[in-house]
């Protein structure tokens, strides 16, 4: 996996609409910018975002990148409702949530026709928080038989807390784990016993949300913080982490992007884009030369997790 991986969920119309030639624009530069990690999946604009990663990866060399996407929703007919689950300007369809054997298999099925590919190279159980024995029991046994049978290379589950996820990777035999949210300089709860557990059993972590969905880019009122608006301490605390930073000349994104990558167990870091500026923003932070001393002195101000 490339350090850095394309989070395919703005594709799906998060927080606001994209026309297919935006999509197009941002997947190009991304490419151009050397990732090769693109990850989707049916929740995302209830469709809307695996169709149009297929239609731009269809037109690459498959042993060139790596894509991965997730079971749990089946997608059925369903009136235009816009701004479900913050997605807007998606297909009338609804979402179904289905962690069986049958329903896991449809499910891949139904995302190869969306994607136009013959194979997905990871597939995760996305969300099962309500629904965590039949995620154990059914969906991950379907799982595990792709995976023995070839027909996806890695298995795992993501999702945006820990206690499940920490379950998975103590009882079952998952390659690797998605995690959003829950590992950024704001929250770093999965630091405490997910991530020390995964780097135990190799479970490898493609860590995603690492600006808890705009609040550690853009640190001000008004920007969301895990999808929904950010709560007043945590602007202050996100605009003091970037006060620091710039005394050291580091930009708030870089040192987001350099912290939540640095643990043993992290592959790679999963990052939402939505045009080709904030493509190019993200690779120049994620290459930046952030020094220690800007994590003494996070810590002096006890802004470190």
């Amino acid at each position: 996996m490339t350090e850095l991986g394309f989070g395919a969920a703005t594709l799906g119309g998060l927080f606001a609409p994209m026309t297919d030639e935006e999509a197009d624009a941002v997947l190009q530069s991304a490419w151009d910018a050397g990732i090769r990690y693109f990850d989707t999946a049916p929740h995302y604009g209830v469709g809307l975002s695996e169709e149009r990663l297929g239609r731009f990866l269809a037109g690459k060399p498959r042993p060139e990148f790596i894509l991965s996407t997730k079971v749990g929703r089946l997608l059925v007919p369903g009136p235009a409702r816009d701004g479900v689950a913050g997605f807007h300007g998606t297909p009338h369809r609804d979402r179904v949530l289905d962690y069986s054997r049958d329903g896991v298999l449809r499910s891949l099925d139904e995302s190869l026709q969306r994607l136009g590919l013959d194979r997905v190279d990871v597939l995760f159980i996305h969300d099962p928080d309500d629904h965590e024995e039949q995620a154990l029991h059914e969906a991950y046994p379907a799982l595990a038989r792709l995976r023995d049978e070839g027909v996806v290379s890695s298995i795992g589950v993501g999702m945006n807390q820990t206690r499940v996820p920490a379950r998975f990777v103590r009882e079952t035999e998952i390659d690797c784990l998605l995690i959003a949210g829950r590992y950024t300089l704001l929250d770093a709860t999965a630091g405490r016993e997910l991530l020390p557990l995964c780097a135990e059993r190799g479970v490898g972590v493609v860590n995603a949300g690492v600006f808890n969905s705009g609040l550690l880019a853009d640190p001000r009122p008004g920007v969301p913080y895990d999808y929904g608006p950010a709560p007043d301490a945590l602007v202050r605390r996100a605009g003091a982490i970037a006060r620091i930073c710039a005394r050291h000349g580091v930009s708030l994104a870089a040192a987001a992007l350099a912290f939540s990558r640095d643990h043993p167990a992290v592959r790679t870091v999963l990052v939402g884009m939505r045009d080709p500026a904030e493509v190019w923003q993200n690779v120049t932070a994620a290459a930046a030369d952030v020094p220690a001393a800007l994590w003494t002195d996070l810590a002096a101000e006890g802004l470190l997790p």
